[in-house]
């Protein structure tokens, strides 16, 4: 494949379109950027890990203390629901697609 080409195939996936006028200009311009960017090959970094840095895991939640007995509220919060179907609580419709 030549540079044209690959310019050709780059504007189609990107959905713009190049007129054939442009295409050298252009391909002349992508091989510039590409040769810029080929010089992050020659860098040389000392003193670096590979190993990819993440950052520490920690809780962001507050332990448990004290929790509410097991089926406390429900009785009274499963009451607000307009109407239920075995297990299903159902709602009120409040979006629509009209």
């Amino acid at each position: 494949m030549n540079e044209q080409e690959d310019v050709e195939r780059l504007a189609t996936l990107a959905r713009i379109r190049v007129s054939k006028e442009e295409l050298p200009k252009l391909a002349e311009e992508f091989g510039g950027i590409l040769k810029y960017i080929s010089q992050l090959d020659e860098i040389t970094l000392t003193n670096t890990s590979t190993a990819p840095i993440a950052p520490a895991h920690r809780n962001v939640f507050r332990a448990d203390e004290n929790p509410t007995p097991k089926g406390l509220w429900t009785k009274s919060l499963t009451a607000l629901f307009p109407a239920r179907n075995k297990n299903l609580l159902q709602v009120k419709k409040i979006i629509s697609h009209d």
